[in-house]
């Protein structure tokens, strides 16, 4: 079993919150005298002044740089291992789109330069544009929303707005047990209601059951969304036969398109009857993922939904010397208006554009051959040891279920992911989809080996057996990390979520 570890414990360094270091007066900045008049800050302010300085933190610079080296030690990254997380898709990004995003032009231009001073910026967005529409089968694509559920959000406003401009306002949107775990909110925050509906016994969208929704709420429904593949890696075969329904029954198709990575260049949701779907460049096309950001999620659209799109918008002009130039557009009366601040989050734009530009059709369409393949063979060798939830050929991550070795042993899926972290390995998405008792949800996405994927199952096995032999030893997990297993029903009660001097760990 001990060939399998490749995690160990080492040396790791205790680290203070950076409050904790350096000392009064202490500073990493060399700054010239003030060489403008000073200013009575309270006398311009009033009672908006601070009645006393802020309390930062006072320290050199190599403070600083050992303070956040540190804390980057101790970091789980895709850099430094396989991290099988389902849904999320935490591929590895291409060190090109780095070096393309850092050009001068892309990396240095001012978010608020007049747009005859970034013509290069706003031509990449154009190109980008154009090549997701024609990826998704939409009509065209803002790059403004800053991550997949921002997109989401954006593009039920698109169609809370068509349909005002028809002077109708259906509230209900059918969301699947199977979608995408932002959809309802996303309803929510529009002031619409999410109507669910039960996963079937095949894991996908039964025609039958979207009709009797329809019925039952018949001129109140505004749409449905579909995540396709769904949460539990299943093609939703029926999606072109759903979405015509749905537009006989007036209401829209909302395509969640979190899952592209499993279908680009393979299908396009356009083709299969959606409206409006939203991308993630962090998950599909490479860009950075993880952290909270850097995100973008870019919304496609069919061209009836054009005029409701976020401002501004990148057009192409023709100038009065014949040459053609690129401009910001803010007269739409009908837009939605701004949804991101400047033009939307650039540099992801700028890697995600690099990565399909490299890849081209055929690159892209071997990308998603890839994805399927490396999951469905994780899934063959994983179902020999866990239950899978769904045996058939799966899209791009598979879903397992902890139910027979809780029930010989006791050990969980928590405790499952516990361990593998002694490992050397990021657990995988765990008790998510609902769906699924006990879920271990796994994507090992196109850009891991083979090797990686028989190291990865192997650990899992012998967790497994483990378990079988040993179940306190795993119940116990993780043992080589810097701290132990934590406290999480104390964590989520009663959350630390800042620091003070008079705090007691």
């Amino acid at each position: 079993m001990s060939t399998l570890k490749h995690a160990s414990p080492g040396l790791q360094f205790d680290e203070q919150s950076i409050f904790e270091r350096g000392a009064p007066g202490r500073n990493a900045a060399s700054l010239p005298k003030l060489d403008v008049p000073a200013v009575d800050v309270a006398g311009r302010l009033g009672g908006l002044a601070r009645k006393a300085s802020a309390a930062l933190p006072e320290v050199a610079e190599p403070e600083v740089v050992r303070h956040f080296t540190r804390l980057s030690q101790w970091n789980y990254s895709i850099d430094t291992n396989f991290y099988p997380l389902g849904s999320c898709t935490m591929k590895h990004n291409p060190r090109v789109n780095e070096w393309a995003a850092r050009l001068p032009g892309f990396g240095s231009a001012h978010p608020y330069a007049p747009a005859r001073g970034i013509q290069g910026a706003l031509e990449l967005m154009a190109r980008l544009r154009t090549i997701l529409a024609e990826i998704c089968g939409m009509d065209d694509v803002s790059l403004q929303p800053a991550a997949g559920a921002q997109g989401e959000l954006t593009g039920l406003m698109m169609i809370r707005a068509h349909f005002a401009k028809l002077g109708r306002s259906p509230r209900k949107v059918i969301i699947p047990e199977t979608a995408h775990g932002t959809n309802p909110a996303s309803c929510a925050v529009n002031g619409l209601s999410a109507v669910p509906l039960p996963r079937s016994a095949g894991g996908v969208v039964e025609i039958g059951e979207v009709a009797k929704v329809l019925e039952e709420h018949a001129g109140d429904i505004a749409a449905i969304m579909i995540t396709n593949p769904n949460t539990l890696g299943l093609f939703e075969r029926n999606l072109p036969e759903i979405a015509k329904l749905v537009h006989e029954k007036g209401g829209l198709v909302y395509g969640d398109g979190a899952n592209l990575n499993a279908l680009m260049g393979r299908a396009r949701p356009g083709d299969l009857g959606i409206d409006v779907m939203q991308f993630n460049l962090h998950k599909t096309f490479t860009t950075p993922h993880g952290g909270g950001g850097p995100g973008s999620g870019p919304v496609a659209f069919k061209s009836f939904l054009t005029p409701y799109q976020p401002t501004p918008v990148v057009v192409k002009r023709a100038g009065a010397n014949g040459e053609a130039h690129y401009e910001l557009d803010d007269d739409r009366p009908d837009t939605v208006g701004r949804v991101r601040s400047f033009v939307g989050n650039f540099g992801m734009m700028v890697r995600a554009y690099a990565y399909l530009r490299e890849m081209g059709p055929d690159g892209l369409k071997q990308a998603t051959d890839l994805a399927v393949l490396n999951a469905n063979y994780l899934a063959a060798i994983v179902k020999e040891f866990l239950p899978i939830a769904f045996d058939e050929t799966c899209m791009h991550e598979a879903i397992f279920s902890d139910k027979d070795v809780k029930k010989a042993t006791g050990v969980q899926t928590l405790d499952l992911a516990k361990r593998m972290i002694d490992y050397g390995f990021h657990p995988p998405t765990v008790y998510f989809p609902l769906v699924v008792s006990g879920a271990m949800m796994m994507e090992p996405t196109e850009t891991e080996s083979k090797q990686t994927i028989d190291w990865f199952a192997n650990a899992l096995r012998a967790i497994v057996e483990e378990a079988k032999l040993d179940p306190e030893t795993v119940k116990k997990a993780p043992h080589h990390t810097r701290i132990g297993r934590l406290d999480e029903a104390r964590a989520a009660r009663k959350p630390v979520l800042r620091w003070s001097p008079n705090h007691e760990g």
